[in-house]
């Protein structure tokens, strides 16, 4: 697999249409390239082990649909092995995931706010803490949409876009949407219970 010889990026991709004679082969010396890519670079992220044979079969039949979307403007197997990590990184972080609950009590103490920038004195009073926390729980089940309420959730608690993105069955720009316009509501609310720019920033900044 000397990638370094003249055409033999465009040698694998005639070699995997339909039709070619070693075509077989040509997709079994793929699979095991990636394969072995990925049990390398995927295999200790986000704190556990992954299916690299789902995640290289997935990337197969993506990369085998895609032949002409490629360009030549690097390595056919680095091209495939960038397409399989995508599939890879996704399939762990839902896994990664999957169990962080998009609940919002004040008793959480997982919620991921910044109160660092705020006075210390105000939220250093745990009581005061918790009922400012009260507050925007009631807030998110009051004024926000069911879709709202799941994306400033998932925010607060660190969830990446992406993971948000797949729970609303969305994407990134439409996730982004219903943050700001979750934050605008919050704040609003904020504002109409008297609590101060400097207490909401610390909140929903």
């Amino acid at each position: 697999m000397d990638e370094s010889k003249p055409n033999h990026a465009e040698n694998w991709v005639q070699r995997l249409r339909p039709g070619a004679d070693d075509r077989d082969i040509a997709i079994s010396e793929l699979r095991s390239y990636l394969v072995r890519a990925m049990s390398r670079s995927l295999t200790h992220r986000y704190g556990g082990q992954i299916d690299v044979e789902d995640i290289v079969q997935q990337a197969m039949m993506k990369v085998l649909g895609s032949l002409d979307t490629f360009r030549q403007q690097s390595r056919f197997t680095t091209w495939a092995s960038s397409i399989a990590v995508r599939i890879g990184i996704s399939q762990l972080r839902r896994h990664y995931y999957r169990d962080v609950s998009l609940d919002v009590t004040p008793e959480n103490s997982e919620l991921r706010m910044d109160f660092a920038d705020s006075s210390p004195d105000y939220f250093g009073d745990a009581e005061v803490r918790n009922k400012v926390l009260t507050l925007l729980q009631r807030l998110i089940e009051e004024t926000l949409s069911d879709r709202q309420r799941i994306a400033i959730r998932g925010t607060l608690q660190g969830l990446p876009v992406e993971e948000i993105a797949v729970r609303l069955n969305s994407n990134r720009n439409a996730v982004y949407k219903l943050v700001h316009d979750a934050r605008v509501r919050l704040r609003e609310g904020f504002e109409s219970n008297g609590v101060t720019a400097e207490e909401i920033a610390a909140v929903i900044s």
